[in-house]
Formats: C-alpha cells, structure tokens, sequence
C-alpha cells in the first residue's frame, strides 16, 4: 500500500491511500490525484508498482518532477520520499503488506515563549524593571492581553551584570538584542576599524570549524533520512547556555584604554545596541562597562513589541539616537571629519530624518517588483532642486536616469552611499546652477539622513579640501558617468538588462546569492550532494529559481544585508551568526509557525516534517500532525573551506556571491 499527502504550501490538499498499481498525477479530472493548476500537464507523472518498488515516472517533457531536491525522469519511490510538483508537495509513505511501523514519537509544539530568554527570570525581577527608567512611564493598559508588558519583559528580556572594564557589545558584531542601563555606566568607544580597538583588546577569535576527520566522517554517519532530528532536545525546555555569561572579554587598564580613543558616557535610563538590533545590521560601537553594571537586555521582538504599543519608548528611543547615534555615524563619514564639536552640534540639531518605502517591505515586494520602477518610491528625483545632500542610513535605493520615454538603472546605493553632493559643491561654486542630474528610489525599504543644502554651503563643502570636492559638472556628459559610484566600467560588463533584473527582483540584497552559470552547469547535481554531505542528508538548497540571460538565481539563501525573514519571528530562532554574520537557524527554538518562510521574497526558507532516528515523523502530542521546523543555507558556518556547495562545482559554474561587491559580479559575468 502507499499513501501519498498532498500539500500546497502548509495547507493539506489531500490524503490518497492506494492499493493499485498504477496512479496517474495531473490537471486532466480523470487522473487519480488531480493538481489543478496553470503549469501543470495534463498527465503530468505517474506512479507504478513494479518489480523493484513503486517507480515515479515524469510524463511530460515539459514539465518538471522533483523528488526531494533532484529533477528526475523516472525513480523508484522509498519511504519518507518528498515529491515536489509546484506548488505542490506529496509525501510518500509505502507500506509492506502485513508491516507494522514503529510507534512515532510525540512532543509538545514548541510555542514563543517556551524558552524564556532569561532562565531566572521572575515576577519579582519583572516588577523591578518597572520601577526604573523608562519602563515605568509606560501604560500597560495599552498592551495586548495575548503579549502584555509584564509578560514581554518576563520572556524576551533577562537582567544581566558585568564587572568594570567588561566589553558588552563589540563593534562589528552582530546582535539580535539591546541594552537599557539600570544602575551604573557604559563608555562607549568612538571609532572603527584603524580608529576603534584593536582586534587583540576585542578577544576577536575565529569561528570554529569541524576539524579534518570529523568532515570526513559526514560522509558514513549522516542520516540515510531526511530531516533526522533527536526529540528529546525538544523537550529540554532550559536553556543549553548556563555559564556563558560568565565568558566574557575584560579590558586591562580600563582608564588608560579610555584615554587613547575617543569615548561616549552612557547612564542609568539610556539604551544601547538598538539600531543594530532592530536593522539587522552589526554593531556600530564597542560598549564596556565603566563600573559594576546592571542592565536590562530584551532580545528585538520584544523591543519591536513594546515599540508598537508604548508611544513614550519609541520617543524616548528616538531621542537617544539623535543625542548619540546619529552624531557617531555623522563623525564616521568622511566629509564631516575636520569639523569643530560645535558644527557637528549644528548638523545633528538641522538633520532631517526620512523613511520610504515600508520596513516589512518583504510584505508586498513580489507585487511591487511586478509593477516595475514607476511605483517605486521617490527619494529624490531628476531635474528637481537639490534640497540636501542624502545620507543611506539602512536599506537600498535605486539611481537612475531619464532614457527615452522611461529610466534606466544606473546603480543601486546602501548603507553608507551619499547622493546630491556633486550637484551641492557644482552650484556651490559655479554661477551655472544645476538640478538633481539622477533620480532616486526607495526599493523596498530605504531610511535616509537629508543634510539641508544651506547647512552644507555654510558649514561642509567650506572645510573640505579642494582635492575632496567632486568635479565640476557638465550637464552635456553626465548621462554618461555615474558620479555617485565609480563602477561604470563593472555596469558595461554586467549589461543593463541583468542590472535591472537584480535590482527590480532586490538580489542586490544577497551577501552570498548562489549564482549558477547555466552555460557551464551540467546539471551534475555534485552541488546538491555535497550540501547534502556536509549536513546529515539534507540539502540545503534547490538547484533552480528565476533566470535572466544564462544566469540562474537559485533558491539559496543569500545572507542578505537586509534580512527580512528575521522580521517576524516570535522566538528569534532566526538570527545572525554574532561573528560572521550567517543567518541561520535554531532549530530548538525554532516553533514552525512559517512566518519566516513566508517573509522571505525569495523563496529561500523551506518548511520540513521531521523525523526521529527511526525515520518515523515526530509528531505534535495533541494533533497527532507532524513537527515542522524551518530549513535554509547556513552557508556551511562550520565547514572547512566555506560553502560546499560551490566548492564541488567541477565545471566553475557556481558561485556565491556578494552582490555588494559590483567588481567581483562583472568579473564572474565576463569570464
């Protein structure tokens, strides 16, 4: 007998027990299991006992037929196989006449707060949060009763101390969480990179990998079934950490430390470590304590929460960011480097804040993309009045130029990129006056920092070099140089059309997007198995995805800049890697509400049925359903030699790339 589950997506379409022999799969009514669906054939596949088992044959020769990540012509079935015909999935169970399965384990679904962020945490220590600043001037009654105050603070935050001299945050680092003082202080060092603390003081370590013996031992201890879990962690509801608190970096000599770099002084009711944690974007400061320290650390989804209801934090957020962010990463850019404390006081005061697009642009931006550049959201555009000189603070936006009846892609800018300044310093010094010569877009998401044009010409381009001041403009010859960004030659290499299938589609968000050269691929699949090598028999990724010009996109995940499919989840089981940056995944925590999945733009995030080591489906104790947990690309955080996906590539046809780096794109694309 088998038994085949169809599901489209997470909903279960159907449940088919069989006996015969022969079952026919496709849009037509008269088949066995009809998938009705434009894509799909009319006698799409078909199932047959045979002598060697049940064979999954593909019957159209248009149509594609997966089974778990491979596309096949025709296969014998096993247990515990996943069909995929898109949008759908069948799962396979075969069953030997007379065969008794053994009983299959049960757990709890793991729920948001079934692991507290703080063990010891408690009501009483919930109550004294409140007592201090600023959680005692918000109004609980403005609360959910599903997430109250007292309960968001019970279960996303914990209370934690540090002795002086200990670093709490590292700049560079990646954290889901933030920091509100409660009793003492913090310095805060000003700085980065040459200008920061040495990578010595920092305890800087690199990220352990699975020694030579024990990669090799992947090879005859995975799992021979998918998606293998151990149940009994699921159960373990305390946490693993105990003890690594105490694991900390402590400066020697603080005062003298403090003394060699420049310093900001936080105090009791000031937060740290919030922008870094709400966008997902690593830290922009090392933070030590400056005395023994008692603070309260509330992990993003639980800041996000109180945000949404608590007017006076957001406020209270904002002020402190203005006070002390904002005149941080106004020193760390360039042109405001050989100002006095009292200019930078004037830009920080006359600095305009501005938000387009929507912070869960992941929402929508598959219906945004199809709607093209002209719905997009305008920052700033062409021929208008330079207003100000725009700092990217977060996100992308898109530059681009009139060209015939419509616009064209010139770059995208991120984090970091200024536009407006060649078009500022030109009127600045020349009496011929010139407009925006490019537009501005928001794709997606873009949060930017508009310096006024007048707070420029009288207090900026003044102490500028004249070596730093950009050229002169000539309105005759700017549509052909891209003065924002000097890549004009890497843009020739990569060709506009697959420019504007990147950015319309928001690829450029990719820190890894695996990127596949279909006239090389030979279709192989060794990418696929090593994947699946170097983690328990369970591949990753899936070898196909959208394709523009002999380049295939894949569905991996690509480590995005900007990573959306953090957005929504409840425990915070999706994260940062705090050292490398890797999104992943923990799979402990992680509850299989889907929300992840369902951000992610990009198809990315798949959703699995587990298995104990019997290979029988872990189910949930009170649905009897089976466990889902999320799945994606860690890029292979504890290989040796990176992603092994790419390294098994014999033809050099896969690659993993940072789509921030244009020069390593239009080398890759020009080989």
């Amino acid at each position: 007998m088998i038994q085949l589950v169809v599901k489209k997506g997470r909903e279960t379409f159907g449940e088919f027990d069989f006996t015969k022999d022969k079952i026919n799969i496709g849009r037509l009514p008269q088949n066995d299991i009809v998938l009705s669906m434009g894509g799909i054939s009319r006698k799409h596949a078909n199932i047959e006992l045979q002598r060697d088992g049940y064979v999954l044959t593909k019957m159209s020769e248009h149509s594609e037929v997966l089974v778990g990540d491979e596309s096949i012509e025709s296969c014998v079935l096993s247990d515990g196989d996943v069909i995929t015909i898109e949008p759908f999935t069948i799962r396979v169970s075969i069953q030997e006449p007379g065969e008794e399965k053994a009983t299959a384990e049960k757990i709890k679904r793991p729920k948001r707060w079934a692991v507290p962020y703080g063990e010891d945490m408690s009501d009483e220590k919930v109550d004294y949060i409140l007592t201090h600043a600023p959680f005692k001037d918000i109004d609980e009654s403005a609360f959910t009763a599903a997430a109250p105050l007292k309960g968001i603070l019970r279960n996303d935050a914990r209370i934690v101390k540090y002795n002086s001299g200990n670093i709490i945050i590292r700049e560079g680092d990646y954290g889901n969480s933030a920091f509100f003082i409660l009793q003492g202080s913090v310095k805060v060092v000003l700085g980065k990179g040459r200008q920061g603390l040495p990578p010595s003081l920092l305890g800087r370590s690199k990220k352990k990998s699975k020694g030579v013996l024990s990669a090799l031992a992947q090879l005859w201890t995975n799992n021979k079934m998918p998606e293998v879990r151990n149940a009994k962690a699921y159960n373990q509801t305390s946490s693993k950490k105990k003890g690594k608190r105490n694991n900390r970096i402590t400066l020697q000599g603080v005062p003298s430390v403090f003394d060699k770099y420049n310093t900001a002084h936080l105090v009791e009711g000031q937060i740290f470590g919030e922008i870094a944690a709400m966008s997902r974007t690593p830290r922009t400061a090392t933070v030590v304590a400056n005395e023994d320290i008692e603070l309260v650390e509330i992990r993003w989804q639980g800041l996000r929460d109180i945000r949404k209801r608590a007017k006076e934090l957001k406020e209270h957020i904002d002020k402190i960011y203005r006070q002390n962010n904002l005149r941080f990463q106004i020193q760390e850019t360039p042109m405001f480097r050989n100002l006095s404390s009292e200019q930078l006081d004037i830009i920080v005061q006359n600095t305009i804040f501005e938000t387009f697009g929507d912070f869960e642009w992941n929402r929508d931006f598959k219906k945004a993309a199809k709607r093209g550049i002209g719905k997009e959201p305008i920052i700033a555009q062409e021929d208008d009045y330079p207003s100000g000189v725009y700092m990217i603070r977060s996100g992308f936006a898109r530059l681009s130029q009139k060209y015939g009846h419509g616009h064209r892609t010139l770059a995208y800018l991120g984090g970091g990129h200024i536009y407006g300044l060649e078009e500022i310093a030109h009127n600045w010094r020349s009496k011929k006056q010139v407009c925006f010569q490019k537009s501005l877009r928001a794709v997606g998401y873009t949060d930017v920092l508009i310096i006024p044009t007048k707070i420029m010409e009288d207090i900026v381009l003044p102490s500028l070099p004249p070596k730093d001041l950009p050229e002169l403009i000539d309105p005759s010859k700017a549509s052909k140089k891209n003065e924002a960004l000097d890549n004009t030659e890497q843009l020739e290499k990569i060709g506009s059309h697959l420019m504007e299938f990147l950015v319309e589609n928001r690829f450029i968000n990719g820190t890894a997007t695996m990127m596949i050269n279909l006239e090389r691929c030979t279709r192989c699949d060794d990418c696929v198995r090593a994947c699946a090598a170097a983690h328990d028999n369970n591949p990753k990724f899936l070898r196909h995805g959208p394709q523009v010009d002999q380049v295939m996109i894949a569905n991996a995940c690509m480590h995005c800049a900007d990573p959306v499919c953090m957005l929504g989840c409840p425990t915070g089981a999706i994260h940062r890697d705090a050292l490398q940056g890797q999104v992943i995944v923990n799979d402990i925590t992680c509850i299989g509400c889907a929300t992840c999945a369902n951000s992610c733009p990009y198809n990315n995030i798949r959703m699995v049925e587990i298995r104990d080591s019997s290979g029988n489906f872990i189910l949930e104790n009170e649905t009897n359903k089976p466990i889902v947990k999320a799945t994606k690309c860690d890029l292979c955080v504890d290989q040796l030699g990176g992603p092994a996906c790419q390294r098994a590539c014999p033809h050099d046809a896969l690659k993993r790339i940072d789509m921030t780096n244009l020069e390593t794109l239009a080398n890759w694309i020009s080989r």
